[in-house]
């Protein structure tokens, strides 16, 4: 068993960092060290990454989207047992009991619950009133704008180079785009790695950077370590942006199955989709009547193809299928495509560490 993290002594001070540019408006808002934040990446930010990342100086996010009500307040307690400082949760807002997960937040003194959706005025008015700090991420200056409207606290502005569920704008476009237009800070996330990508996304005008998959590849992660290579492997343009998962733009790693879904005509696209989903269900442990539940209920909520409905049904257990239980015939792998230059495995603490030095040797070689 992993030996939780030491407290924070009473009264210990905080390494000063020798350039003030990397203290930024995020580390004030967020009372963190360093201008880093760790993406609520579903089925892989347990309480493990969450509580390291948060203990290194950064700002984790526990991925609660993909928990039920009684793994969120299990994982909360196993958080809190790691690290005292600051760390945030990440949901969904559409789930059925999003106002019971709101409650448990303020309950527990969560500091920031970020979306990866927007979550509503009534959501963010609750958050507001209790004193906890929202973070949606947003894809376009457009969401940027009507959020801040709504009162969240910052946004995350994921570049298409971000892995997961990600928009249409490149990063180093969609980060100056979106500061110019509003007045809370900006995170950067699509694409960022190291220090060099820290003094990139301030330079464009971002507060800091997010990434998901540099800490999906850490020791923390509760990724295998045969998942791990995967990715390791992949090469930059061996990831895809598709909608043929769940009918939302995914980058994820090519795999088979990706591109027997790609390559499908319209005709063959819902048989090939259903069987795949169907024959998967072994995989998942997901039965008939939750496969056709689950569907029945997207099929409502939005706009999607059969054979999209035949995927979206399954696909959130094909993913926990894929990279957190490594039985990886499942196919679903999200990725950024900055998995194509990762060739390490760091332990968190270690990562954090090397990107501000990093950031500070590239500052300090600009004669910032």
């Amino acid at each position: 068993m992993e030996a939780p993290a030491p407290k924070k002594a009473k009264g210990a001070k905080k390494a000063k960092r020798t350039k003030p540019a990397l203290h930024t408006p995020i580390c004030d808002l967020f009372d963190i060290e360093y201008p880093i934040i760790q993406t609520g990446m579903g089925w892989v930010s347990g309480a493990s990454l969450t509580a390291a990342t948060s203990q290194a100086g950064g700002l984790g996010i526990l991925a609660a989207a993909t928990m039920t009500f009684r793994e969120l307040q299990e994982a909360i307690a196993k958080v809190k047992s790691r690290t005292d400082k600051p760390f945030g949760v990440n949901m969904r807002a559409d789930q059925s009991d999003i106002m019971k997960r709101v409650e448990l937040l303020i309950h527990e003194k969560v500091n920031v619950a970020s979306f990866a959706q927007a979550p509503g005025e009534r959501v963010i008015k609750t958050f507001k009133d209790a004193g906890v700090l929202t973070m949606p991420t947003i894809g376009a200056r457009r969401h940027a704008e009507k959020v801040q409207a709504w009162g969240v606290d910052a946004v995350i502005a994921q570049g298409q180079e971000g892995g997961g569920h990600t928009g249409q704008v490149p990063t180093s476009i969609l980060i100056p785009d979106v500061s110019a237009a509003v007045d809370i800070p900006v995170v950067a996330a699509g694409g960022f790695r190291d220090g060099r990508g820290l003094v990139a996304a301030l330079a464009l005008g971002g507060a800091g950077i997010a990434m998901g998959t540099r800490f999906l590849l850490t020791k923390e992660s509760q990724v295998p370590d045969h998942v791990k290579q995967i990715y390791l492997d992949t090469k930059a343009n061996g990831t895809v942006v598709t909608k043929a998962v769940d009918g939302y733009p995914q980058r994820v790693i090519r795999t088979l199955l990706i591109d027997q879904l790609e390559k499908a005509n319209p005709l063959t696209r819902f048989p090939r989709a259903a069987l795949n989903a169907l024959s998967l269900m072994k995989v998942t442990g997901t039965s008939l009547p939750e496969l056709i539940e689950e569907g029945l209920a997207m099929k409502q909520n939005q706009e999607l193809t059969w054979a999209q409905l035949a995927m979206a049904a399954n696909a959130p257990m094909l993913t926990k299928a894929s990279i957190v239980d490594g039985r990886v015939e499942a196919g679903i792998l999200p990725t950024g495509q900055v998995t194509g230059v990762i060739d390490e495995i760091p332990a968190v603490a270690e990562l954090v560490q090397r990107i501000m030095a990093e950031a500070e040797a590239m500052l300090e070689r600009l004669g910032a």
